[in-house]
């Protein structure tokens, strides 16, 4: 039966290839660690230092290297194996979460460790993400990219759902470094699925100096309209949206009134409404009009977030973060298929670290203005403010650049 066939089954990729349900089922599982540690991070920075900056400064410390290292991690990507390369920092991202869990079993953590720690985890993704990101297509073929990115972002977000709610039960039943540990033996799952997964060989890495092979891909997303364009939106949205997930812990408590059960119930919200929309974007498939959904969610995402901002509900900034979750997956997973699909095979690993470099990189700079407006005023002046700016922005981008309207 072909995978294109008319049918509504947001899994089928899973049967047409087996090393990418290897991959998923691996990944998924570690996923739910990787959330806990992430619950676990934002909580323990604000009890440490009873600050919304420097909550900000942690989660920034994470995705600083992204933006400097991400780039040389493209282009090990392009010439080493992204199998292997996805495999080692696997590994070493496991080591982390053992290094987090011992210091604070161990009682000597301090804000200056935790940001210390943040920053080796983030050079290890710096490489990790760009190789892992761009063996999507070797995993499953060009074709089904697109359902890959959704389902893979489907299980993303199903661990965005699992990972808070028990790491609200483990820190209230054992402790918040418990949530590391669990971490750290959950990436044994990945490591075996990584290990049974088979590839062709790869053609001959490319040669030359690295200097001139990065300006290959810059030059390539600079005189490529589309890609230029779909990256200007990913750092505007990444720079003035993404902070809410970093200043959420702020909002939960001092906004809200919630303690960690209550954190962990919203970032549950958002991680429901982000499954249900990349699971409808795997369900669609070829079916999906992606420039319409790129319009719908463009304009979405700001008009939610500046009502999170005004809300001082918990049911109803729940439900709003359910719709913030689904326009920000369904965005995303839009932009990185287009981005891969047009993509030549030689470039791709360059181009997609381009991407991550502005998609992950300009994230902490994000967390550092953020977490200064909460300072200086309040978590929801910060988020609301720059969801406007935001709003400002689509606007603006949607009337300049018809390639965000529709193929051009």
């Amino acid at each position: 039966m072909s995978l294109r066939a008319p049918s509504f089954n947001p899994f089928r990729v899973l049967s047409h290839s087996p090393n990418f349900r290897l991959f998923f089922a691996g990944q998924t599982t570690s996923l739910i660690g990787t959330w806990m540690q992430q619950i676990a991070q934002g909580w323990l920075a604000l009890q440490l230092s009873n600050d919304a900056f420097l909550v900000g400064v942690v989660a920034a410390a994470g995705t600083l290297p992204i933006l400097v290292l991400s780039l040389p991690g493209g282009l090990v990507a392009d010439r080493f194996r992204r199998l292997r390369i996805v495999t080692i920092a696997q590994a070493l991202l496991l080591l982390e979460a053992v290094l987090l869990w011992g210091f604070i079993w161990s009682g000597h953590m301090t804000i200056g460790w935790l940001i210390a720690i943040a920053l080796l985890g983030g050079v290890i993704s710096s490489f990790e993400i760009p190789a892992r990101q761009s063996l999507f297509i070797e995993l499953v073929g060009k074709e089904h990219v697109m359902d890959a990115i959704a389902l893979n972002s489907s299980g993303f977000n199903f661990a965005r759902i699992v990972g808070p709610a028990l790491a609200a039960i483990v820190i209230a039943r054992a402790g918040i470094a418990w949530c590391f540990g669990i971490n750290a033996l959950s990436y044994f799952a990945v490591l075996m699925s990584l290990a049974l997964i088979r590839l062709p060989h790869q053609p001959p890495a490319p040669t030359g100096r690295a200097l001139h092979a990065l300006g290959e891909a810059f030059t390539y997303v600079r005189t490529h309209r589309q890609t230029a364009v779909l990256m200007q939106v990913v750092a505007v949205y990444s720079l003035l949206g993404i902070p809410v997930l970093t200043l959420l812990p702020v909002l939960a408590r001092d906004v809200l009134g919630l303690g960690a059960g209550g954190y962990g119930a919203l970032m549950t919200c958002v991680g429901i409404g982000a499954m249900i929309g990349a699971l409808s974007v795997a369900a669609a498939g070829a079916r999906l009009k992606r420039h319409r959904a790129l319009l719908v969610t463009s304009l979405a995402f700001p008009v939610l977030l500046v009502l999170v901002s005004l809300s001082r509900a918990e049911v109803v900034t729940g439900v709003l973060l359910f719709g913030v979750g689904s326009c920000m997956v369904v965005n995303s997973a839009v932009i990185n298929a287009l981005l891969q699909s047009a993509s030549p095979d030689a470039l791709r690993g360059r181009v997609i670290s381009i991407y991550v470099a502005v998609y992950i990189g300009t994230n902490p700079i994000g967390s550092f203005v953020s977490g200064a407006i909460a300072r200086a005023s309040s978590a929801a002046w910060a988020i609301g403010g720059m969801a406007a700016l935001m709003g400002v922005y689509a606007l603006w981008a949607i009337r300049r650049y018809p390639e965000l309207r529709h193929p051009v």
